[in-house]
């Protein structure tokens, strides 16, 4: 049995990942789709100070509170950032990761930083009238909402590297909506060895429009 613990990305809550959950469950493992801090269910908790750490506390306080020890994360997109700053700080509790269409920062990286000059528009684009959010994008779920900027502009602070863990994968999704921000990230974990990648004819939403793919692929990652 694993345990899988999956992290939705920008302006997504855990509704994104249920019905890979269901699945998951139905094949004998655990999974907790998680809702980050200022977003969906949680959008009521959005203040100004909601950045990196406090998603990557989300992460750390579940495994914590679960008494999780054999840990696989699960992060789309943005969440990249958050499941590698969640296994660098209780990495005793992490078996592996999988990134799903998403960033692999390293010590000192944001997703501003690692992002092409598009998806920065985008982060910058409608400040709200809080001043301190990222508006939803056209082809994101009705359910969406914004993001707090903070998250996407803070730098990552590292103690290691992800040597450390069992199992690395990678999911790139090659029909994304316009400009993929994760290509350079595609290109950089495929010629390593240490890296189990997979090229998915998928748009962005790898969740909603390859399920049976990514499913094969996670139940092969334990």
């Amino acid at each position: 049995m694993t345990t899988f613990v999956l992290v939705p990305g920008a302006c997504h809550g855990a509704w994104c990942f249920e019905p890979l959950a269901r699945r998951l469950r139905q094949h004998g493992h655990e999974a907790y789709p998680i809702t980050l801090t200022g977003v969906g269910a949680r959008k009521h908790l959005l203040n100004a100070s909601v950045n990196l750490d406090t998603h990557v506390d989300d992460v750390v306080n579940l495994l914590e509170d679960e008494q999780i020890t054999d840990a696989v994360l699960v992060g789309h997109s943005y969440a990249g950032m958050v499941i590698t700053g969640a296994a660098d700080r209780v990495p005793e509790r992490v078996e592996g990761l999988v990134y799903v269409d998403a960033f692999v920062p390293r010590d000192g990286d944001s997703c501003w930083t690692l992002a092409p000059g598009g998806t920065r528009d985008w982060y910058l684009s409608d400040l709200g009238p809080n001043g301190y959010t990222t508006p939803t994008l056209p082809f994101f779920d009705p359910r969406a909402t914004p993001h707090p900027l903070a998250s996407l502009l803070q730098s990552i602070r590292l103690r290691g590297d992800l040597d450390r863990f069992r199992r690395k994968e990678y999911v790139y999704a090659t029909l994304s909506e316009g400009e993929s921000p994760f290509e350079a990230t595609y290109e950089q974990v495929l010629d390593d060895p240490s890296w189990r990648v997979h090229a998915l004819a998928s748009k962005h939403n790898v969740m909603r429009d390859a399920p049976d793919e990514l499913l094969k692929i996670l139940l092969a990652a334990n």
